[in-house]
């Protein structure tokens, strides 16, 4: 199945009050998106991959003992992680369910821990890649980070909340601050309704 760049589920300029540019969503959207969508699309043309779904593609060209991933993976990985990005965040009040609430205060003692050890996930993660709130086969919540494009689908885990911290994503708004593009995410951004729909 081929590849295609999904429209926002809002305008460009709908987390602009939130700390999400207008520039920002059009450079990361439909510019750094829509490139992972074209390229991955040229690379799985006429191999196994074509017309398997986006899911078993990440899942089969990921290579664990890979120092460097291979481009199908890459570009068909970010295309998934960025799919998710756009959802999990919104323009509305985006108050956390309590349901959700529950189950961030069950593994990690409070909401506050929870945001802190995602932020030094992200903050922490050397060069670009993404920190995440994944579910583990266990039915428990931890937060994760990975390189590059790797996502929780490579270890099983289901993607609860996810974070890019590829300068890409933040560098209009906050230059290099990293740490503020993270609090920012967490505090404005995410769309806790969604969140929350991810437990299963």
């Amino acid at each position: 199945m081929a590849f295609e760049l999904p429209d926002l589920p809002y305008a460009h300029d709908a987390l602009a009050s939130k700390g999400m540019s207008q520039e920002t969503m059009e450079y990361h959207h439909d510019i750094h998106h829509n490139a992972y969508v074209v390229n991955g699309n040229k690379l799985i043309e006429g191999t196994e991959w074509e017309g398997k779904s986006l899911e078993d593609i990440i899942t089969g060209t990921y290579d664990a003992g890979a120092v460097a991933q291979n481009g199908i993976f890459n570009n068909a990985s970010q295309h998934w992680n960025h799919m998710q990005f756009w959802e999990m965040m919104g323009p509305g009040e985006n108050k956390m369910p309590g349901e959700l609430e529950a189950a961030i205060k069950d593994s990690f003692g409070t909401v506050e821990a929870f945001k802190d050890q995602f932020s030094a996930a992200g903050a922490g993660q050397f060069g670009s890649g993404w920190c995440w709130l994944v579910k583990d086969a266990d039915g428990g919540l931890k937060v994760t980070k990975t390189e590059n494009g790797v996502n929780p689908l490579c270890f099983g885990q289901t993607a609860l909340l996810g974070c890019d911290v590829w300068e890409h994503s933040y560098y209009i708004d906050f230059r290099n601050k990293r740490p503020a593009y993270l609090a920012n995410f967490l505090d404005n951004l995410v769309n806790w309704e969604n969140v929350a729909s991810r437990l299963g």
